[in-house]
């Protein structure tokens, strides 16, 4: 990835204390033990796909970025875990000069992936990495589940464009996270103004029903966006009555109307109803946009619908029953020392049943069968095949606590686009299945 201007950088608060209280308690005790500057190599994976998704998309590799930039601890936070007894005085010395200063590996943002995949490495003495654990996951396990279903949604639009209206069907600053992570996954535009502030992502919106409630009549109301925003705007026409409305909005904008939006309704009947009409009535380059709580499942029942866009908000900004990827953070090696010449030695957890992990520090790559489709998962420990020497997958984004792999959120929403291209086309199958490619462990 090339390094690149993300566009407005906002202000990031410290992200030291969106932590749980046991990194902290294990960092005092490998000081005490003398193991804290043992060097480590942890990874975030996930043993399984949630329930019937065929592939899993990376999403927040960015914030993820910016998290270990503005992980540290200021006075304040300081004097907390002083006054709480949270750690000792000899651990708040320690963690007032935290910065991370490690290496980290991982799958490009955009990138898709799979059971096994190790999507993060993080590299360095044991207590600067554990540290990390808990706000690499809530970013990763957030962003890639929004991601997952954005880019769902966007196969079963099959081109017609998406627009990310969930701002209010969640926290607000999920919101602006989920809008990003949408944007990766394929849709096109946002209704939230900070993540367009915050991500260029371009924004749009219009009205809703109060604004048509508040007028005398809805031909008042429609008059008076129409003298605001122009001939080109989108009006609601679904407040009142569906066919009336939409005579109504082309006398006003004549044929130059930009758009009709239906929010209720059995959305197949309307929208072939008010196609029919928009025609009839000479307004042929009107678009229909469709919103009303969709998921990937309406958006394929409406592929043979005359709908140019779909408004999606709530099912999307949940992860469409999914909203976490079950993403786990694993030290899987770790040297007897700080010196680097010291080998690394493969650990891992042991456990019965669906709990258990490869131990040692993993590169992956996808292999390709002859027609250049991805057709698995190949992952492993020591030296890479010469056959898969180019198709890894982990590329370097910190480098000895810089930052060395910044891109525009473009890039990532391009990636996405070719990797699942890249897919055999089950991967676009919306009914329940297993991955769409095997995990192979070598």
């Amino acid at each position: 990835m090339n390094s690149a201007d993300l566009g407005r950088r906002v202000g990031v608060p410290s992200t030291a204390l969106f932590t749980d209280q046991y990194e902290l308690t294990m960092v005092q005790a490998a000081l005490k033990a003398g193991t804290a500057d043992r060097r480590s190599v942890f990874e975030a994976f996930t043993r399984r796909l949630p329930e019937g998704r065929r592939y899993g998309v990376v999403a927040g590799t960015g914030r993820v970025l910016d998290a270990v930039e503005n992980f540290h601890f200021d006075d304040e936070m300081l004097a907390f875990l002083r006054d709480q007894d949270i750690v000792d005085a000899s651990t708040v010395d320690w963690l007032a000069d935290y910065r991370f200063s490690g290496d980290i590996w991982g799958y490009p943002e955009g990138e898709v992936y799979f059971p096994g995949s190790p999507l993060l490495r993080v590299e360095g003495s044991f207590a600067e990495c554990v540290l990390l654990e808990t706000v690499i996951l809530s970013i990763l396990n957030h962003d890639s589940a929004i991601a997952a279903a954005a880019s769902r949604m966007s196969a079963a639009a099959g081109g017609r464009r998406l627009i990310e209206m969930g701002a209010r069907r969640t926290h607000e600053l999920s919101a602006v996270a989920s809008a990003r992570a949408a944007y990766i996954g394929g849709f096109h535009t946002t209704s939230d103004l900070a993540a367009g502030f915050r991500y260029n992502i371009p924004t749009v919106g219009t009205s809703a029903h109060a604004f048509t409630l508040l007028h005398d009549s809805e031909r008042d109301a429609f008059q008076a966006q129409v003298d605001s925003l122009g001939r080109g705007t989108s009006l609601l026409v679904d407040t009142y009555d569906v066919t009336e409305a939409v005579r109504t909005a082309v006398e006003i904008a004549g044929p130059e109307l930009g758009a009709v939006r239906i929010d209720s309704g059995d959305l197949l009947l309307v929208a072939h109803r008010v196609r029919q009409q928009l025609d009839e009535l000479g307004a042929t380059e009107t678009k229909i946009v469709v919103t009303s709580d969709l998921d990937e499942y309406a958006i394929a029942s409406l592929a043979a619908a005359p709908v140019d866009a779909y408004g999606v908000g709530t099912q999307l900004v949940t992860g469409s029953g999914h909203p976490t990827c079950s993403m786990v953070y694993k030290l899987v090696a770790r040297a007897r020392s700080a010196d680097p010449a010291d080998p690394l030695l493969p650990v891992v957890k042991k456990s019965l049943g669906a709990k258990s992990s490869k131990g040692g520090r993993k590169w992956a790559a996808r292999r390709l069968d002859e027609y250049g489709v991805a057709e698995a998962e190949v992952i492993g420990t020591g030296d890479v095949p010469a056959e898969l020497a180019d198709r890894q997958l982990l590329v370097e984004l910190v480098k000895g606590g810089e930052v060395v792999a910044r891109e525009p959120l473009e890039a990532a929403r391009e990636r996405h686009s070719a990797a699942r291209a890249g897919l055999p086309m089950s991967a676009m199958q919306l009914s329940r299945g297993e991955p769409v490619l095997p995990t192979e462990y070598v």
